[in-house]
């Protein structure tokens, strides 16, 4: 088991960089609200393309390329982020099996 819950490895993948994205988006959104008039969406977006610009260190910072897949790679983690939400809004309820259709004839 790892040392610390999040690393540079762990948020290198589409889930630890779409979880860091809903965590920081969850808890920052309402001062955002008050201060900016920013959809949440986009709010995502930036985040996650922030939190992915992190992660390219040892990129060269003045290749614009990183920015462009940077923000790019934000919308697909805004797009996952934004499942997790509403996954933890309105979590799937289980099918019924088949036994218990059966039951209820």
């Amino acid at each position: 088991m790892p040392d610390s819950l999040f690393t540079f490895d762990a948020l290198a993948t589409l889930a630890g960089a779409s979880l860091l994205t809903y965590l920081v988006v969850q808890y920052t959104k309402a001062l955002v609200d008050r201060v900016l008039s920013l959809p949440t969406d986009l709010y995502a977006v930036f985040i996650g393309a922030l939190v992915l610009a992190q992660l390219a260190t040892g990129a060269d910072p003045a290749d614009w390329r990183v920015y462009v897949l940077s923000v790019a790679n934000g919308f697909l983690v805004a797009a996952t982020a934004g499942k997790l939400n509403d996954a933890a809004l309105k979590p799937p309820k289980p099918k019924p099996s088949v036994d218990d259709s059966e039951a209820g004839m």
